[in-house]
């Protein structure tokens, strides 16, 4: 029995208030419930896996109805909470957003990601206010994660990134966000600088040279991303494995789950 957007919506806030939350991102149905059964306590999707997994390419061109029928048939077969990446929301118009996000939530996601990008933070800020508005409107919760992409995209020189995340993250919380994700801050002493000084719950996410789960709980940090680390590793395997059979026809050496583990996982959604 699922449970409604209410329950779920308090239980993805309530963990995101200790600990650190690890969301193995995910990018279809199967893949998130999969996620899931291992003992994940939410999902989340990445929008290059779900773009990929579309035949898209990543990058705000996913048409937003491949995105809502994705949300819809992962809400399906999951019994934990749903959060989806919407990337810059899918549109330049705030109202238009906030249309994408309520009707995101109206198939069963209670968190969102939303970025700024290369853009100004000023757009962000229209698009919090207004998906606020519109959430509210009808009743709906929806756990808003403002992306700041200072670090990914190096917007600032090194010795002033922390400072514009900061600068951002005040109008973001100020505009309506609940956390802040910060996607390649890896450096040890910025994610402590950021996660006390923000106002709100940081999400970083995996990669290389980030510090170890334990010292990121002690720095502050509330939410860990895999981001399309998981999908990039499944396209390689699978290329892999279709490469040897398109060779010799054969099946290639390595682990695999067995058709009946895998079609139990659906046996009763």
């Amino acid at each position: 029995m699922h449970a409604s957007n209410a329950e779920h919506a308090a239980h993805f806030r309530n963990l995101h208030a200790r600990g650190v939350l690890r969301l193995a991102n995910a990018w279809d149905a199967g893949s998130a419930r999969l996620i899931e059964s291992l003992g994940a306590p939410a999902i989340a999707t990445t929008s290059a896996g779900v773009a990929w997994a579309r035949g898209y390419v990543d990058g705000d061109v996913l048409p937003i109805e491949r995105l809502l029928d994705t949300a819809r048939e992962i809400a399906r077969v999951i019994r934990v909470p749903l959060s989806v990446d919407m990337e810059g929301g899918y549109s330049d118009d705030p109202a238009v957003v906030a249309t994408n996000v309520v009707r995101a939530a109206e198939v069963g996601a209670v968190g969102i990601n939303i970025e700024d990008g290369s853009g100004s933070p000023d757009a962000l800020c229209a698009k919090l206010s207004r998906i606020r508005d519109a959430l509210a409107t009808r009743g709906l919760d929806v756990y808003v994660n403002a992306r700041t992409d200072v670090y990914l995209r190096g917007l600032a020189p090194p010795d002033a990134r922390v400072a514009m995340v900061l600068e951002r993250a005040a109008r973001y919380r100020e505009a309506g966000a609940d956390g802040l994700f910060v996607p390649g801050l890896i450096e040890a002493g910025a994610i402590g600088d950021i996660a006390s000084a923000a106002g709100l719950p940081l999400n970083v996410m995996l990669r290389p040279g980030l510090p170890a789960l334990e010292e990121l709980d002690a720095l502050g940090v509330r939410r860990l991303s895999a981001g399309s680390d998981l999908a990039e590793a499944v396209f390689a395997h699978v290329s892999g494995l279709a490469s040897a059979f398109l060779q010799d026809g054969r099946a290639a050496p390595g682990e695999r789950m067995a058709y009946g583990e895998v079609n139990a996982l659906f046996a009763d959604r």
